[in-house]
């Protein structure tokens, strides 16, 4: 979560709404988009110096919109250039499929169908992301940026193609066997 807020604040100067707002229109399946992680997040991050705040009221509205310092941004820059780590297979939701047998016959088929249903919503929020990408016009100095931005978005996207089709496919399997 560190990494992403300080993205974000390098991209421009957010409040904490903000953050958890772009957080939970693109970025949320990449990391928990729960204002108390931001806002544990942000303390932190503050806390080492990583990002400052200005105190500013708009509309009678007391808010805090936090910035990058140079010194988030060299912490920023080393992660971003380091080597890619090891890609983490974890997944809770595969850890249930694995002990589904002991679960109700009668819920697995609609336990399923909610997974497939859950994961059609998260490829619908992906796909828009990646067609309003598409057409978004920037400045060169930001060509990278949003290149590998719609990247990330395009793996979404794909990964959750793969998973929606892989359910369905075991799904059917199911339901022909009751046959």
């Amino acid at each position: 979560m560190d990494h992403i807020i300080l993205g974000l604040l390098l991209l421009s100067s957010r409040t904490i709404y903000q953050l958890h707002e772009r957080i939970e229109k693109g970025l949320h399946m990449m990391y928990s988009s729960s204002m108390g992680s931001i806002q544990a997040a942000v303390k932190k991050l503050s806390g080492c110096g990583y990002i400052q705040y200005d105190e500013t009221v708009e509309n009678g509205k007391y808010k805090k919109i936090y910035s990058i310092t140079d010194s988030g941004k060299q912490k920023f820059m080393e992660w971003v250039s380091a080597p890619f780590g090891t890609q983490s297979s974890k997944n809770p939701e595969l850890a249930k499929l694995y002990f589904m047998g002991f679960s109700p016959e009668e819920n697995r088929e609609t336990r399923l169908q909610e997974y497939i249903s859950y994961l059609e919503e998260q490829y619908d929020v992906l796909n828009a992301i990646c067609q309003e990408a598409e057409n978004v016009n920037v400045p060169d100095k930001h060509r990278d940026i949003l290149r590998y931005q719609f990247a990330a978005a395009q793996y979404g996207k794909d990964f959750m193609k793969f998973n929606i089709e892989w359910y369905q496919k075991f799904l059917e399997e199911m339901r022909k066997e009751k046959q």
